[in-house]
């Protein structure tokens, strides 16, 4: 249990560090500080929801594309979170192709590099836990 609640708080922090890396880098691509919680939350939650989903439908009807669904699901998620109030504005057809991109991108490298951080603590105590039952 509690590694699936640190994969879910590194999913969280990964689409953070997505929204703000995109911030930093897009003139066009403005994060209010107010309604950055709610933007985060809502990327991650429709990321999780919109990625497997997208998946299916890509894998089902254009199967040459399978490598570019996290890419066409980044930009879905993006667009849901936009539609909050306060929160996520993206301007500019380049702006929002560029922000799937560099969103895409943080969040794949930072669940790949964050759990060998964190959960390789955890994981070998599990194991070692494990070994002496």
């Amino acid at each position: 249990m509690i590694i699936f609640l640190i994969r879910a708080a590194i999913y969280v922090a990964t689409a953070a560090l997505g929204l703000l890396v995109g911030m930093w880098l897009l003139d066009d691509f403005h994060l209010a500080p107010q309604g950055f919680l709610v933007a985060v939350l809502v990327f991650a939650f429709a990321q999780s929801l919109l990625g497997p989903f997208i998946f299916r439908m890509t894998n089902r009807y254009v199967p040459a594309a399978i490598g570019g669904f996290g890419l066409i699901s980044t930009l879905a998620a993006l667009f849901v979170a936009s539609l909050f109030p306060d929160g996520l504005t993206i301007n500019g057809f380049t702006t929002w192709i560029l922000a799937a991109l560099i969103v895409w991108a943080t969040t794949t490298l930072g669940s790949w590099l964050l759990p060998l951080i964190f959960l390789k603590k955890r994981i070998a105590q599990r194991d070692a836990a494990r070994g002496q039952k």
